[in-house]
């Protein structure tokens, strides 16, 4: 059962602040992300060899100095914290702090319900993305190309965290939580939700844009019945760290891993 303060009478200017600051915070992050990966997929669509023949890595290095190319990593992994930290302060000071929206104490309950959902979501998201490739409205997505430097595993593990706490806070509880305050229904505040989850992955193709979505319906509900988000950030580190380091793993070990 979801916990919200009481509600109160929102003034015209007062719904006006929140729409505001929605869209200042999607431009901040996923909403702006979303807007260059579709550009992104017609890009890849105008091109020569088509969605099928573009190549996407998902982590890549940044520069041939190791200490440098870290330091990027780095860079990149705080600024997905940073704006989950945002999300995370914008609720508190409307009066949602982080018990609220599901971060209270980590427990067993959250461990299994976050390994269920990263095998109920993972499993057949891999499933869609062999069979959007062979029809070729996916582009060939390199989990994994940083060079082999000893920082290398941390920082893919570090990365997968770092991507699933800005995603799951910003596009669960943060824009659910604040659609809910502007009195939008739990439907539509969920599709809202799961469409911009697929929005800023379009650059996969629309297999990956596709599965995004179905992720985000799922996840949004399981939190708006929940209120619980621990589950939701583990089942996405878990999905985005297996890729990571799995692709590593099996590349050029199987036939059928594109």
């Amino acid at each position: 059962m979801r916990v919200e303060p009481p509600e109160t009478q929102l003034s015209e200017r007062e719904r006006f602040g929140i729409r505001v600051e929605i869209g200042v915070v999607l431009l901040v992050t996923f909403g702006l992300s979303g807007i260059s990966a579709g550009l992104s997929l017609l890009d890849s669509a105008l091109s020569p060899g088509g969605v099928g023949g573009r190549t996407v890595a998902l982590n890549a290095s940044r520069s041939n100095n190791s200490v440098i190319d870290l330091l990027f990593q780095l860079v990149g992994i705080t600024r997905l914290l940073a704006w989950a930290a945002l999300g995370l302060y914008l609720l508190w000071r409307s009066g949602i702090g982080p018990r609220l929206v599901g971060l209270a104490r980590f427990g067993r309950t959250d461990a299994i319900a976050g390994v269920v959902l990263a095998a109920v979501i993972g499993v057949p998201g891999l499933g869609l993305y062999l069979l959007a490739h062979a029809l070729g409205v996916s582009v060939t997505i390199v989990p994994n190309s940083i060079d082999e430097h000893w920082w290398r595993l941390p920082v893919l593990i570090a990365s997968a965290c770092a991507n699933s706490v800005a995603e799951e806070v910003i596009v669960v509880a943060y824009l659910i939580s604040r659609l809910r305050k502007l009195g939008w229904s739990d439907n539509k505040s969920l599709l809202a939700s799961a469409l911009l989850r697929g929005s800023y992955h379009l650059y996969q193709g629309l297999g990956g844009g596709l599965g995004n979505i179905v992720m985000g319906l799922v996840f949004g509900r399981y939190w708006q019945r929940t209120n619980r988000l621990w589950p939701l950030i583990l089942a996405h580190a878990l999905i985005d760290a297996v890729a990571y380091l799995g692709y590593n793993v099996l590349r050029g070990r199987v036939g059928w891993l594109p």
